[in-house]
């Protein structure tokens, strides 16, 4: 193997040894087949410059970098500046030298000293160019892998070769599977020169202008399959199905109904079904499959009620233990696909219960979900969605809020519920008198009380108008009304804690809040995206105007649960370790851990209709649960180590999966003995 400073020399000197002297590419950002905005890249001599803007659902990054190269195409100073999706600020900077290479992003300054620092930089918040330029200089090497700044090794293995027609011709271009950068690789398309085509996900696609449309389809369904390929591996070496009955052994079995553990206790399943619990015993059975359980406690499969799902996301929710989830809008025909291959057993995921998500059309719609124009259209999605089963229908920001009470109507007669924002220009009491059965977010709850008119939530600003929530008095007049209307009506509510507390609280170059216990556990990449702020701010007084808010929004939430408006447990974050935060949130709210833990059990198995099945560990009902060393009846941590789950009778041990995405084990792997 040779230095990774030679590798790379070589690398650039074959693939860029004489920088062009101009050269300018364009590409489109397109989401479900959407075009949302713009990546430019723009080479003079040794200059590179790059423009990368796109907006969806009124917000996304803004960025300008700029770098100079030195002779061999090696980036010698490399700045990043702009704001991130959600606004928060980025000065960025890459330097090398013979004396080694030194960064800055929002996570801190970091260094690797000596000429053999890694040459190549991987961006906090950047475009595509690190990726691309990366990929290039790893075609050249021998074993098109080396490390890179701040940490980590990349890897470029090649997964396809296509072509496309064009404004330019034919264009033939090869996929790569880039990994070692995060949890999860990038899919990136390069053209024969080593140039960048495209870098696409399931949803999302960044492709060469002129060439955009064509390609739009084919490589999003290309690195859907290629990271589903990556997930049935997954599977495959980590999903445990015993033949015969299974008896877990020496466990406590946590009972959402009474808030109490049982007593030592085997617990039987066969197939996917749960068949007896039964006092422990020490004696082997014949026949039967045993999962030593050390005297841990079983806790029913946890329900995630704010999911975008995603492969990853689906993978990452079952080994935390949430073997449910509620999707609340996605791409239909990807999450058609997805919830196939987890009900066939090939990739692990959870349950997906579904909504139909219905936006109006405008310059800040969100491109996911339905677009309508019209009542009629709006009414026909709600449609679309009852006969195809989905629970619920979610209506969104840019939907007109004068169609609602026709569409509530018409979604409660064919049988579902109705959640979602409070479109632009109305008010959480006109959505609730609309006949909403709950309302989506803390922040669009609240923001009524301190709006003025005409003011539009559609932008960032439904987050930076949070600033004013500190003015809130939970006695006014207005909050009381609110607040009175929702019990009057039985509305719930689904604040997102998690996700205020992140974005009003964290700080650059500190782990966020709800990251404390888990982050170390975490590969270096991810630590570092854990460090950083999400909701941007410009002077120390907007963040204390922000950290008010989140206390404001605390307050009124325990307001809500003493007035026993249910309150509903979802992270719209992904879920995961996320959700064992969110559980956290809520027992700040006055809930005892076994309450919460009902909440995030049983209680919702009972909201979706689904309490027959699911939501406690009984005899004849699906076999979906974890196991934790201690009791999370005392201390609701106990569920951030997971030794087992078992979903749909499927057992995963997290600690055998965790090492292969570049996780830190928990807790231990079960003994299991298999009976003869």
């Amino acid at each position: 193997m040779k230095p990774t400073h030679i590798l790379a020399g070589v690398a650039l000197a074959a693939l860029a040894a004489t920088p062009a002297l101009a050269e300018r590419f364009e590409y489109r950002v397109l989401t479900q087949s959407r075009d949302i905005g713009h990546y430019i890249v723009d080479t003079q001599g040794r200059n590179v410059a790059v423009d990368y803007d796109y907006k969806q659902n009124g917000r996304g990054p803004t960025l300008k970098e700029s770098l100079k190269l030195d002779g061999a195409g090696f980036p010698l100073q490399w700045t990043i500046t702009g704001r991130t999706t959600f606004g928060n600020p980025v000065n960025e900077s890459f330097r090398w030298s013979p004396r080694g290479a030194e960064w800055r992003d929002l996570a801190g300054p970091g260094r690797i000293a000596g000429a053999n620092a890694p040459r190549f930089y991987i961006g906090q918040n950047s475009s595509p160019l690190d990726v691309s330029m990366l990929a290039k200089a790893l075609l050249a090497d021998d074993d098109r892998s080396f490390s890179v700044a701040p940490a980590g090794t990349a890897r470029l293995t090649e997964r396809d070769r296509s072509s496309f027609d064009g404004p330019q011709g034919k264009i033939e271009v090869i996929t790569y599977e880039l990994s070692g950068l995060s949890l999860n690789p990038t899919y990136i398309t390069l053209d024969t020169k080593g140039e960048l085509f495209a870098v696409a996900s399931a949803n999302f696609i960044v492709a060469r202008k002129g060439y955009e449309k064509m390609a739009d389809e084919p490589l999003r369904a290309l690195a859907e399959k290629l990271a589903s390929d990556r997930f049935a591996q997954l599977q495959k070496e980590g999903a445990h199905k015993y033949e015969g009955l299974v008896r877990i052994r020496n466990v406590r079995v946590f009972d959402p109904v009474s808030g109490e553990r049982s007593g030592a206790s085997d617990v039987y399943m066969l197939a996917n079904r749960i068949t007896s619990i039964q006092p422990a015993q020490d004696k082997a059975m014949p026949g039967v499959t045993e999962i030593d359980g050390q005297g841990g406690t079983l806790v029913p499969g946890l329900y995630e009620m704010h999911a975008h799902l995603g492969q990853e996301d689906a993978l990452m929710n079952v080994l935390a233990g949430i073997t449910s989830v509620r999707d609340m809008g996605n791409n239909n025909a990807v999450l058609d696909v997805l919830v196939g291959r987890i009900v066939r057993g090939e990739v692990a995921g959870p349950r997906v219960t579904r909504s139909a998500f219905v936006e109006g059309k405008s310059p800040f719609s969100s491109q996911t979900g339905t677009l309508v124009s019209s009542e009629a259209e709006a009414i026909e999605a709600v449609r679309w969605g009852a006969v195809r089963g989905y629970h619920q229908a979610k209506l969104y920001n840019s939907m007109d809020p004068a169609w609602a009470p026709a569409v509530v109507k018409e979604a409660h007669r064919l049988g579902l519920r109705v959640a979602g924002h409070v479109p632009a220009f109305s008010s959480a009491d006109a959505m609730i008198g609309a006949g909403f059965d709950e309302i989506t977010h803390v922040n669009q709850l609240m923001l009524g009380w301190v709006l003025n008119p005409g003011e539009d939530t559609r932008t960032l600003f439904r987050f930076t108008a949070m600033r004013r929530f500190d003015t809130i008095d939970l006695n006014s007049p207005k909050v009381r009304t609110t607040l009175d209307m929702m019990v009057a009506r039985g509305t719930a509510h689904e604040p997102t804690i998690a996700i205020y507390e992140l974005g009003l609280t964290a700080l650059d170059a500190q782990p966020n809040p709800g990251a404390l216990d888990y982050i170390a556990h975490m590969p270096p990449s991810e630590q570092r995206q854990l460090k950083q702020a999400l909701f941007g701010t410009d002077t120390p007084q907007q963040r204390a105007q922000y950290i008010a808010a989140y206390a404001k929004i605390m307050e009124t939430l325990r307001e809500m649960h003493r007035r026993g408006i249910l309150l509903i447990p979802g992270t719209d974050l992904g879920g995961g370790f996320t959700y064992h935060r969110e559980l956290e949130l809520f027992g700040q709210l006055g809930m005892t851990p076994s309450q919460v833990l009902r909440r995030g059990t049983l209680d919702m198995a009972k909201y979706l209709g689904q309490d027959q099945q699911l939501g406690s560990i009984e005899r004849g009902k699906l076999a979906d649960f974890f196991l934790v060393p201690g009791d999370p009846t005392k201390d609701l941590k106990a569920i951030k180590r997971i030794a087992m789950v078992v979903k749909n009778g499927t057992v995963y041990f997290p600690d055998e999966i965790y090492p292969k995405l570049g996780i830190k084990p928990f807790a231990f792997v079960p003994k299991v003995t298999t009976g003869k």
